[in-house]
């Protein structure tokens, strides 16, 4: 009568059968460390495809070496990376401590205080790395250029963004002429861009979208030229070649910024 085996023996020549886990985990594993490996390099290359990286916070040192075109092209690289969903990912904590002893913005950006326009969202700006200034209708007083005017001449901002957006209440509540408490004097101020637009058709109201629109895009421009008006100090920043003041739209469907660079003020194109 034959022998059997022991049962060690048998398990040891048998052939590796794998269970369907087993030849699951032996196909995922592999593709997993790839895509992992791909997000990394992904997040790598938009942290490294400019001569900067943006999850640092600004020192005065990176600060005074950067020139105002270099900083309205900061900002627009932040709010390509906004639109594509490619965000860098920072330690906002971080940035806070790094900050700690002093701040260094590069720009200074004047907006209406709309929820859907917030900042260093659409810029894809950290702690740190912009000033922001609000009042509903992005238009200037004596206090925002006060504010502007120690954003660029005592904390060294080189461009300062006069933003607007579509659809703003602000404007459309100047379009009808609303009066409401202390807003109906905050609208007065949006009344010249109201009066300055006349190539329009149709209603001059809030109802005429194409109206609404032109409007909030000229009080844009009024800022922007209001700003070099009423401030020697802003002026002669500009006049030195230290300063850009621009006017841009932002687009609340979309969260495109739109820069209005050709009629952008610069050292160039004050006196022009």
């Amino acid at each position: 009568m034959p022998s059997t085996p022991p049962v060690a023996a048998v398990c040891a020549s048998a052939p590796l059968t794998r269970t369907p886990m087993n030849r699951l985990r032996f196909f995922l594993l592999p593709l997993l460390a790839l895509t992992l490996t791909a997000c990394s390099t992904t997040q790598a290359q938009i942290q490294t495809s400019y001569d900067y990286d943006p999850t640092v916070a600004l020192t005065a040192e990176t600060q005074a070496a950067l020139t105002p075109e270099q900083v309205l092209m900061r900002l627009k690289d932040g709010n390509d990376r906004f639109l594509n969903g490619t965000a860098v990912e920072r330690d906002f904590l971080g940035q806070v401590r790094q900050t700690a002893g002093g701040q260094y913005p590069m720009a200074a950006i004047l907006g209406c205080i709309d929820s859907r326009v917030p900042h260093e969202i659409v810029f894809d700006k950290g702690v740190g790395d912009v000033f922001s200034a609000r009042v509903a209708g992005n238009f200037v007083n004596t206090d925002i250029l006060g504010s502007l005017e120690f954003a660029t001449a005592v904390a060294g901002s080189k461009v300062i963004v006069v933003l607007g957006h579509t659809e703003c209440g602000a404007v459309k509540g100047a379009c009808d002429n609303v009066e409401l408490g202390n807003l109906t004097a905050t609208l007065a101020n949006i009344a010249p861009a109201v009066y300055a637009v006349d190539d329009i058709e149709g209603p001059r109201t809030s109802s005429n979208g194409d109206f609404v629109q032109a409007v909030a895009h000229e009080n844009v421009e009024i800022t922007v030229q209001n700003m070099v008006d009423r401030s020697p100090i802003i002026r002669r920043l500009v006049e030195s070649g230290d300063l850009i003041v621009i006017g841009a739209m932002h687009d609340v469907s979309t969260g495109e910024v739109t820069f209005f660079e050709d009629d952008m003020i610069t050292s160039e194109t004050i006196d022009s």
